[in-house]
């Protein structure tokens, strides 16, 4: 007596694709990111009439409305400071910065409404650090 081959059971369909693609759309959203931390309080930057070029450097110093001072983590004025020199004197040993060649930028986002004596008191304090060239960020009007 001959049985017939018992008829065979479709295989469901294999969701393998799918779980490529979203990895896949995972990982270009990951990649297209720009993860930056957070900023240590709020600033409003002053108004301008200008080219409205966007400030870029490696190193930014943020200054409050009431004139507190941060940098990184460091909250405190002169921890602050200290950080930004330590930071600036690294970042001179791996890029080779000298006092000739090219220096490395400080982006300041200062308030709109921080006093002007405050932030030409933060100059000299800035230079003394080794900031030659400082960028003021604005908005255009």
């Amino acid at each position: 007596m001959q049985f017939p081959d018992p008829p065979r059971r479709k295989l469901p369909e294999s969701i393998v694709p799918m779980i490529n693609v979203v990895f896949l759309l995972l990982i270009f959203f990951l990649m297209t990111a720009q993860i930056a931390p957070p900023e240590p309080f709020d600033v409003t930057p002053p108004d301008v009439t200008g080219d409205g070029a966007p400030a870029d450097g490696a190193f930014t110093l943020y200054l409050s409305r009431d004139g507190a001072l941060a940098f990184g983590e460091n909250m405190d004025e002169e921890a602050a400071l200290a950080a930004l020199e330590a930071a600036k004197d690294s970042y001179c040993q791996i890029e080779g910065c000298s006092d000739r060649g090219e220096q490395p930028r400080l982006v300041l986002r200062a308030d709109a409404h921080v006093s002007g004596a405050r932030l030409a008191g933060l100059m000299p304090r800035i230079a003394q650090a080794g900031f030659p060239e400082i960028q003021l960020v604005t908005v255009s009007e």
